[in-house]
């Protein structure tokens, strides 16, 4: 017997999905039986299964999948609370720009036993809501309900062909139970459909006009600069950038970057924020942004020169889905960053950069950034020799920590640190990670790209999956969090989860205590106000950091290896046999460092 889940199933593997990550409910007995069923005739599922105690871990776990794979995932969750579940993995998924597929069962609307899986359970009545996807509809490029078994194949291609297709991001589909009970004749099971007749849409190019103009600018300026955040989600454009900024000598700088968009040791690299001032801005006299969404904060004391030339190259170049944003431009262009950069290489490729009045600019120019790039690494690297603060001559120093974190993965991986995958959620420790962890390759640090936290080790999970599917080779998944973060993230569901599906990952915990954004916050509206001196434990937004103790929660929940590091003494041989158990033993590791308090 095959059921409308037969079919759902059937068209996810079709299409190219090979996990589920799931949270069942009293909504989903066709899904269960269908499975065994499967299991019975085949020996396995049609896509994998992959238990969430959390919703919000189930999306997050998504989320780091896709971001390795390129390719959608699957989330099921139970009914209205289910959804609710997914909690602000919703926003990471949309802001990110992630393409996932979510389905949600929902309560049956009927009472009446000759419909098979009518109400039948008491929570059916309260779980029954007057509209349930609009609970998320905002955040979805797609919702749509499923309403019989005939037609669930074409709509699941729907829904993930809009997913794919720029801006990529999270759709939505619902059934209720007497639709996924539905039972569905063979021949309709069966039916193949043609799934390469349901093409994401063609990737959007700049205008010939457009290129001309951009590509002039960039020939007469005397400092141009790109900025950058998230066009390293696709890793083919991070080889483009390099090669545009090298032949043309363009400094590269990212803001609020969400993915590596350039490699960290390439000479044009020159400088990174997440909302702190950028003073190259008041010398660069033309400007690409390459799908960013915070170029600068005005109120941060940015702003490009009056006579600067700025150019927005966006699949989104208008933050259509913002309450707010803008940027004086000359030009906003709506196209695919690989896209775009294949064309302006191509462009000035030839005459344009023949001759000796260019090529003299050009020399300028690659001294200018070679003297930025100097003193901007010459900072970096003398922060991380500071092994402790002043005040207290034990506490490590966040650059510490993270150049020893660094040093530690290039001595315990096999890869000499080559083949390491990053999973960024420091929040307020984001710019250090960044720029001490040092991600050179396409793909080798990602972020939720939004702002929700709690997504690191759920992302982690998945990003493990993903490594296997997608044969990335990474020796080490390692995810660099806060305390509250670590809090935000289920810990309990992630590390379960590890465990149960051989996906171990190192975390490292930088504990301050609390969670310092709110405070910052307060402190850049009240910088002299009353709570300026004060405590985070009396501002109400302290941990600890005494308690808990996080990596004993790992190892309660996962039989994960964990430490608490105080002192910098003992950071190196740590972090060293962190990495060890989780290359060489396959069991998550968690190392609980203590940092200065808030």
């Amino acid at each position: 017997m095959y059921t409308t889940a037969s079919v759902l199933f059937k068209t996810f593997a079709e299409a190219g999905i090979t996990h589920a990550f799931v949270n069942w409910g009293n909504d989903h007995p066709a899904f269960l039986e269908e499975l065994e069923r499967e299991r019975v005739e085949s020996g396995k599922t049609a896509v994998e299964i992959v238990t969430c105690p959390h919703e919000m871990v189930a999306l997050s776990a998504a989320q780091g999948y896709a971001q390795v794979t390129g390719k959608p995932a699957a989330v099921i969750v139970h009914v209205d609370v289910g959804t609710q579940g997914l909690a602000g993995a919703i926003h990471n998924v949309d802001r990110g720009r992630t393409p996932v597929l979510i389905f949600a069962g929902a309560a049956p609307q009927s009472s009446d036993r000759r419909l098979k899986g009518t109400k039948n359970e008491w929570p059916m009545w309260l779980q029954d809501v007057p509209d349930q996807p609009s609970i998320v509809r905002q955040y979805m490029r797609f919702t749509a309900q499923i309403q019989s078994g005939k037609n669930a194949a074409k709509m699941v291609m729907r829904a993930l062909q809009i997913a794919k297709s720029e801006p990529q991001g999270p759709v939505y589909l619902w059934a209720r139970r007497e639709t996924t009970e539905e039972e569905v004749d063979p021949e309709i099971f069966e039916e193949n459909l043609d799934i390469t007749k349901w093409p994401a849409v063609q990737a959007p190019a700049l205008p010939p006009k457009v290129v001309s103009t951009i590509v002039d600018a960039l020939l007469q300026a005397q400092f141009p600069l790109i900025i950058a955040a998230n066009s390293g989600r696709n890793p083919k454009t991070v080889p483009l950038l390099s090669t545009l900024s090298s032949i043309l000598a363009i400094g590269v700088f990212t803001s609020c970057p969400s993915a590596a968009c350039i490699p960290w040791s390439h000479p044009n690299y020159i400088g990174l924020s997440f909302g702190g001032r950028n003073d190259l801005l008041d010398h660069a006299d033309v400007i690409i942004i390459l799908d960013v969404d915070i170029p600068w904060i005005d109120t941060a004391g940015n702003k490009p020169r009056d006579d600067a030339r700025v150019f927005v190259i966006d699949a989104d170049p208008l933050k259509t889905t913002f309450g707010w944003s803008h940027v004086d431009a000359e030009l906003l262009a709506k196209a695919d960053p690989e896209v775009a950069l294949s064309q302006l290489i191509e462009a000035i490729e030839g005459p344009n950069i023949q001759g000796p009045a260019f090529a003299e600019k050009l020399s300028a120019r690659k001294e200018r950034l070679a003297s930025l790039r100097s003193a901007w690494t010459n900072s970096l690297d003398a922060a991380e020799r500071v092994e402790t603060l002043a005040s207290d001559l034990t506490t490590p120093t966040v650059p510490f920590i993270l150049a020893t974190l660094r040093n530690a993965v290039v001595t315990q991986t096999p890869s000499k640190g080559e083949k390491v995958l990053w999973v960024n959620e420091a929040i307020s420790n984001y710019p250090l990670a960044w720029t001490y962890l040092r991600p050179e390759h396409p793909g080798s640090m990602i972020a939720s790209g939004a702002t929700s936290l709690g997504y690191a080790l759920g992302a982690s999970v998945g990003a493990s999956l993903g490594n296997i599917v997608a044969q990335t080779q990474h020796d080490l998944v390692a995810a660099i969090v806060g305390d509250g973060v670590f809090m935000f993230s289920v810990p309990a569901s992630a590390y379960w989860m590890a465990r149960r599906y051989n996906t171990p990952f190192l975390t490292v915990v930088l504990n301050n205590g609390g969670w310092f954004s709110p405070k910052f916050s307060m402190l850049g509206v009240y910088p002299d106000g009353h709570g300026s001196t004060v405590s985070g434990q009396q501002l109400t937004v302290g941990l600890g950091p005494d308690m808990p103790d996080y990596s004993q929660v790992a190892v309660a929940a996962g039989g994960a290896w964990g430490r608490r590091v105080e002192n910098a003494d003992e950071l190196q041989s740590v972090l060293e046999e962190a990495v060890r158990v989780v290359v060489q033993e396959k069991r998550s590791a968690v190392v609980d460092c203590i940092i200065q308090s808030i």
